[in-house]
Parts: C-alpha cells; structure tokens; sequence
C-alpha cells in the first residue's frame, strides 16, 4: 500500500494524516483501553448488520451503502484510537495488515488507496463467503477483548477489516474521508474562515440581512405575529393542535438558520430575498421544496425537543439526531455545513424560543458576521 495514501474527489490524505487529524475528534479517557475495545467490538456488529444487507440488497436499497460505510468509518475511528493508546502507527498497522500472502496478493495497478502511476497495492483475494469474511471479523474483533490486545492480534483485525470492506464493494478512501468529515464536523467547533456564506456574491436585496431585528408577538387570539423593519411578514400563526406546545413560535428557528447556518429558503420568502438573479439558485434552493424541507427539518427536530424539555440546560445535540439532520437537507447547499454549526443553530435557536415562549413575544437579534442569535424583550427596546 504505497505511503498508504487514500484519494478521494482529486484529494489526497495519508493514513498518518488521518490519524493526526481524527486524534482532535477522540475525547475519551486515553489512560483507558476498555471504552475503546468496547466501542469496536460493538461497531464491528453494526458492520455485520449494515454488510450484510448491502451485499444482500443493495440494488433496492443504495442506502444501506451510505449506512455501511459509516459503520466501517466508525470501526476505523475506534481501531485509530486503540493504535493510538498503544502507540502502534496506523499506517504501519495497515502495512503489516497487507503484507502479501495467500489472501492478499500484489497488483500493478493502482486502485482506491493510490493514484497515479504503477504502483504496487496490497488487495484482498476473498476465498471465503461474504457471511464467513463478516463472520471471521467478528471473531477478530472478539480475539481484541482482553487488558492489552497484542500487536499480532490487532493487525490480524485490520486484514479482516479489509477483508469485509472488499466483500461489501466498498472503497476505503470513501469511507476514510466520510469519517473524518463526519467526526470532525460533529465534535470540533468549526473555524469562521472556513464556513461557507452562501450569498455573500449576491446583491444586498438577495441576501439574508447581516443583522437583523424581528419582532414577535402574540395577541389575544393566540396567534403570533411577526414584523422586520415596521413590516408586518408572514400570516399569523397558532399552534394547530390542542397541546399549546408553543409551536406559533416556531420562526424563531428558520431565523436561527439564517444567522448561524447563513441559510434559510423559508427567511428568504418571508422577505422577499430570494436570489432570482440566477436561476438555478431561485429554482434549487430557495423555492418551493427547498422550503417544504426546511419546514420539515425544523417540525421532526420540535418533535424530538418536546421530548427533552427544548433542549434546557443541554450543551449538546446527539450525533444520531444530527445525521438525521444531515439526511434531510442532502442535496441543498446547506449540507456543506458541519454538523458542528448545526448544533450551535439548534441551541441557541431554542435557548430565544424559550424565552419567547415564556413571554409570549420578544426580539428575536440575529447577526451572521457572529453567526449568532438572542433574545431581547420589549421592555428593552424603548
């Protein structure tokens, strides 16, 4: 596996990059080896399940590709963190993993882990069925259940690693640069320079306001009322169900957006900025599915918040509920958005519905140079 180097879209990454890179994601107790084999072994399951289905049904169902190679991302974060609490190198652990023998055999063509030139690449021969390659993962997996798994043991794991992932027909680089944009996006806060504003080469009355003041509130009907610089946007609002769960409130959220995630269709057609100028923009992401999926995205999310008391007093957002986020908004521009922000959205978005809520109405201020959003009440406005 020549300098173990993985390409994916004209990119490159070195197997020892990925390590250095992931390190920053793995906040568990390094003094401890049991969470780590713990987590393995109980990825290397979720392997078993997702394959097995892949292989079995994959024309049906594409997305069980998606959902495999997640597995086989997080059971490589899991083995890069045992390497790394055993000083073991991954890309030696690979090397050794690969070394040429009567299952893996040397090819000079370059396939998934390099590009360019003759290269000679290590590859798996499977002689066994795909059940039995998955079968004899889950053993090497188990073999790793002990105080100190041994360097032999561990390498064993890695060419049954690769074994399963050839026999499931997917490519290490996907499922390498998949976890690392995952993991990385979801657990370290992201750098402002590095996000993405979506209209920043559009003219001012095409873009989401930098900073803006919208005032909510609720009359005697109980309905809500929104108004942007004097102007009275969007019809009045109720909850539309007999729990009085506060959902007329629910703007507050698409505003959330706007200023954090620096993107929101419904905001746009709330005030009139969508971006016509260019076509493909109008018709892609701002118009009408676009909005019926960000109105989609925010009713499951509210859903899930009733359940946990809006998020009071949480500092986190599950991964599980992110990714779902991350499925609904797949193919708009917002998924260029890590997980990360997402999560910024969603709290202080419902740290201000709160506070709405509570008071029946307020200032909603938000600002997209600080990718921010608070809560202000009229008696502060006079």
């Amino acid at each position: 596996m020549t300098n173990n180097t993985l390409i994916q879209n004209g990119g490159s990454i070195l197997l020892s990059d990925y390590a250095v890179k992931i390190a920053d994601t793995d906040i568990l107790d390094h003094t401890d080896i049991k969470p780590i084999l713990l987590g393995l072994y109980g990825e290397v399951g979720g392997i078993m399940s997702t394959a097995k289905k892949l292989i079995r049904e994959n024309i049906a169902y594409p997305r069980h590709k998606k959902e495999a190679e997640e597995e086989f991302g997080d059971t490589l974060w899991y083995l890069a963190a045992l390497c790394r609490r055993l000083d073991i190198p991954l890309d030696e652990l690979f090397c050794e993993a690969t070394r040429p023998t009567s299952d893996f055999k040397m090819l000079g063509v370059a396939n998934d882990l390099t590009r360019g030139g003759f290269a000679q690449v290590a590859v798996p021969i499977l002689t066994d069925s795909p059940d039995a390659t998955l079968f004899k993962l889950g053993r090497s997996a188990g073999a790793l259940l002990e105080d100190t798994p041994k360097r032999t043991a561990i390498a064993c794991f890695a060419r049954d690693y690769l074994h399963a992932l050839s026999a499931a027909n997917l490519k290490f680089s996907d499922v390498v640069h998949g976890n690392l944009h995952k993991t990385r996006g979801a657990f370290l806060d992201p750098c402002q320079e590095d996000l993405i504003d979506f209209d920043a080469d559009f003219g001012i009355e095409e873009q989401l306001p930098r900073k803006f003041q919208i005032r909510l509130n609720q009359r005697g009907s109980a309905r809500s009322y929104l108004q942007w610089q004097g102007v009275f946007i969007g019809d009045p609002l109720t909850d539309n169900m007999s729990d009085r769960d506060g959902y007329r409130f629910h703007d507050v959220f698409h505003f959330a957006y706007a200023a954090i995630l620096h993107w929101s269709p419904v905001t746009r057609a709330l005030i009139k900025h969508k971006r016509k100028s260019i076509a493909a923009y109008d018709e892609e992401q701002d118009s009408g599915r676009a909005i019926v999926v960000e109105e989609g995205v925010t009713a499951w999310i509210f859903s899930r918040a009733k359940e946990l008391h809006f998020f009071e007093n949480q500092k986190k957002i599950s991964l599980e509920m992110l990714k779902t986020i991350a499925e609904f908004v797949s193919g708009y521009e917002v998924e260029k958005c890590p997980l990360k922000l997402w999560e910024k959205a969603i709290l202080e978005g419902y740290s201000v519905f709160r506070q709405i809520k509570d008071a029946e109405g307020g200032w909603i201020i938000g600002d997209r140079e600080l990718r921010t959003i608070r809560y202000e009440a009229f008696e502060s406005q006079k």
